[in-house]
């Protein structure tokens, strides 16, 4: 298999012809949704919040989802299963001044790990929020927020937005608070398919209109203020040689890890249609010699 080649200091592929970089790269979305104005701006634009509880107010969090210590609800003296040595990393976390706490995770490769690890980091959440003796009932609502550059749902071209809360099998409408699982797909976000929040189509649009080829940004993006702000963050002046370097890189390993994922993907289907093959002869032999 042929891997993409690169050459960071003599001809950069991602930067080439555009005024901006692409904000879902590791390094610009970190530093845009790391401020605080535009955290709450994007979080209450497309999480599933009801009216009157919009978030006002957050604090930035630790990115490293690890228990502190073993005493803690969860740790190695409540459960047999011990988190230390796992550390998660997600992009964005910050806690509300009233609780409640949110994940916000860019996915460039959808895969079942990704999904899978959105759970658990969710429950370290929960876990990380109880001190040794405080009670259960202390605990807030997680909200999981992922952004997915891929599509990762069969479903229909126009469900980009997928809202998993837990709820009654039988009776949909009853909800036990406490966990919320968000993902959108962006390749499937089209403008007109949403029109309740003008704010979550500005942001959507900023995810998915935005990249290294832009030249001019759209009027309305520009006018708004959170999403301007954004953009001025991702002039490409604005970065030094090292953060454009880690920057090619960054897309350098997304393409990779799709080449290798693809390519694997490729391999064990042929693997899979020569074993069908295989047991189709041996079987039709067996009744031809019955």
């Amino acid at each position: 298999m042929q891997e993409p080649k690169t050459d960071n200091l003599a001809g950069r592929t991602e930067q080439k012809g555009g005024k901006y970089l692409d904000p879902k790269a590791d390094l610009t979305f970190k530093l845009i949704f790391e401020q605080e104005d535009l955290q709450i701006s994007l979080l209450n634009a497309l999480l599933p919040l009801d009216e009157g509880k919009e978030i006002e107010h957050v604090e930035l969090l630790p990115a490293e989802l690890v228990p502190e210590n073993p005493g803690k609800k969860g740790g190695t003296q409540d459960y047999r299963v011990s988190w230390e040595g796992d550390h998660s990393v997600v992009d964005v976390r910050c806690r509300e001044t009233g609780g409640r706490e949110f994940i916000v995770e860019m996915q460039l490769n959808w895969n079942n790990e990704f999904r899978h690890r959105v759970i658990l980091n969710a429950a370290k959440a929960v876990v990380k929020q109880l001190a040794p003796g405080e009670e259960y009932k202390l605990i807030q609502p997680v909200y999981s927020l992922n952004l997915i550059n891929d599509v990762g749902f069969d479903t229909a071209p126009d469900e980009f937005y997928h809202d998993y809360a837990i709820v009654d099998v039988a009776h949909s409408d009853r909800r036990i608070e406490g966990l919320r699982f968000v993902f959108i797909e962006l390749p499937k976000f089209k403008p007109k398919t949403i029109s309740e929040k003008k704010m979550a189509v500005l942001w959507l649009r900023f995810l998915t209109e935005i990249n290294a080829k832009t030249e001019e940004a759209p009027a309305e993006l520009l006018e708004n203020p959170a999403t301007a702000k954004a953009l001025k963050m991702l002039e490409k002046s604005a970065y030094s040689e090292a953060q454009l370097i880690a920057y090619d890189n960054f897309w350098y390993s997304v393409y990779r890890e799709r080449v290798f994922y693809n390519d694997g993907f490729k391999k064990g289907e042929a693997a899979g249609r020569e074993a069908g093959r295989e047991e189709g002869m041996a079987q039709g032999m067996e009744k031809g010699m019955a």
